[in-house]
């Protein structure tokens, strides 16, 4: 330890200090500095590993270590190395000096997602200094651009160089295996899961003119029309078979019956806003734009909308918008990527639920579905099966929920060591 930190703690906060911020288009504060201290890091184990840049300062950093069993498949353990813009003004830390206060570490990515990366960096670290190896080879991977979508990173490097993950059948990274309190019982939700993503334009066009004129052939007031009706529509629910078993799951320590399965989500507590919106389509106006002069009405007016369908309905989740806005309102799709949906079963999934109950016995394992997406989108182009499982034993207060692309994002410190200890023992034992 040095000042008190733990190694994970350490790692999490010298990764938080790199300022890589993401707006998305392209703007970046770039990635380079923190692969550059991630590939350091690999080195001082002894691991070789490459950079590659999709665009100049858009870095990720591959490596591989092999394993005690050449026979059994790879396994890839990736992290991202850039987060979601953070405005200091509204935050009570630094956002980027990695402060740590109240037991915890502060910073954009402490939980989204330089946490895992450092996990995963300080887990191998103690394998490799024991003199140990992981049972299985891995294909170590920390990825540019997952918040944007991955083009400059993940999809980049499927597409480029598919060859980096050859042999590996299967993955692991963020938002999964944390823990939350369900009616006193402490559970982890393991992430079998993801739903598809969509970003899609509505477009209203009208009548340019002065601002002083009667128009009823207005873009804006087309476009607020829209926007307010998508925002105020309400999906059904629909189960699939990872949110069928998680509500069971939930309602049988809720002492329930699981008929109604939003009451029994929202009963979660803050984690709810995480579990409802896995059990139906979503879609949410983010951004808007229109005109250039207070007194011109615009031709043209255009928002922005996060749609995140269940997999495998996307088509379905566009349709229902566009009946929602009425033909006069253009719908185009800017960026769409995959869902993903797993058993809840197999060789790995077993191996994730037994290294958490061997360092919390009491817990219970249940499956859920990421309402978000992460980086396994990408891997599963190859045909890799892509598990959320960033393990974390959280308190109670904590509203995790808040702390994903939110204000004063923090972790707790012993729950980045409770982490790197499941981590270590996965990659030992599968």
């Amino acid at each position: 330890m040095t000042d008190g930190l733990s190694r994970t703690a350490q790692l999490a906060r010298d990764l938080i200090r790199f300022d890589t911020q993401n707006w998305g288009g392209g703007r970046s504060s770039g990635e380079a500095d923190a692969a550059a201290y991630v590939a350091e890091v690999l080195a001082s184990m002894g691991v070789e590993s490459q950079t590659l840049e999709s665009a100049p300062g858009r870095a990720s950093v591959i490596a591989r270590i092999d394993g005690t069993d050449p026979s059994l498949p790879l396994l890839v353990v990736h992290g991202h190395l850039d987060v979601v813009p953070a405005d200091a003004s509204e935050w009570s830390v630094d956002p980027f000096a990695g402060e740590i206060r109240d037991g915890c570490l502060w910073g954009r990515g402490a939980v989204d997602m330089k946490q895992m990366d450092a996990m995963i960096l300080a887990a191998l670290e103690r394998i490799l200094a024991a003199g140990r190896r992981p049972r299985r080879g891995l294909v170590i991977a920390f990825f540019a651009d997952e918040e944007a979508g991955g083009e400059y990173g993940a999809h980049w490097l499927v597409r480029e160089h598919p060859e980096l993950f050859a042999g590996a059948t299967e993955a692991i990274s963020e938002v999964g295996g944390y823990s939350v309190e369900i009616a006193g019982t402490r559970a982890y939700l393991l992430q079998t899961a993801e739903k598809a993503l969509q970003w899609i334009l509505l477009r209203a066009r009208g009548t340019a003119a002065h601002g002083s004129q009667h128009m009823r052939d207005n873009a804006v007031t087309k476009l607020a029309r829209a926007v307010a009706d998508v925002g105020a529509h309400e999906f059904p629910v629909e189960l699939t078979d990872t949110t069928r078993a998680l509500i069971a799951g939930v309602a049988e320590l809720l002492g329930v019956e699981d008929d109604d399965p939003d009451a029994v989500a929202e009963r979660t507590g803050t984690i709810s806003r995480f579990l409802r919106s896995s059990l139906r389509h979503t879609a949410n106006p983010t951004m808007l734009e229109a005109g250039y002069k207070h007194n011109v009405i615009p031709s043209v007016a255009e928002a922005r909308i996060d749609v995140r369908p269940l997999p495998g309905r996307e088509a379905e989740a566009i349709d229902a918008i566009k009946a929602v806005v009425g033909d006069d309102i253009e719908v185009e799709l800017v960026h769409g990527d995959v869902g993903i949906e797993h058993s809840y079963s197999g060789e790995l999934v077993e191996a994730m639920a037994a290294a958490l109950t061997r360092h919390d016995p009491e817990a219970r394992v249940l499956p859920y579905m990421l309402s978000g997406g992460t980086d396994n989108k990408s891997l599963s182009e190859l045909g890799i099966a892509g598990y959320g499982f960033a393990p974390l034993k959280l308190t109670p207060e904590l509203d995790f929920a808040a702390m994903f692309h939110g204000v004063d994002e923090r972790v707790p410190l012993t729950a980045l060591d409770f982490g790197t200890d499941v981590l270590e023992d996965l990659l030992l034992t599968y």
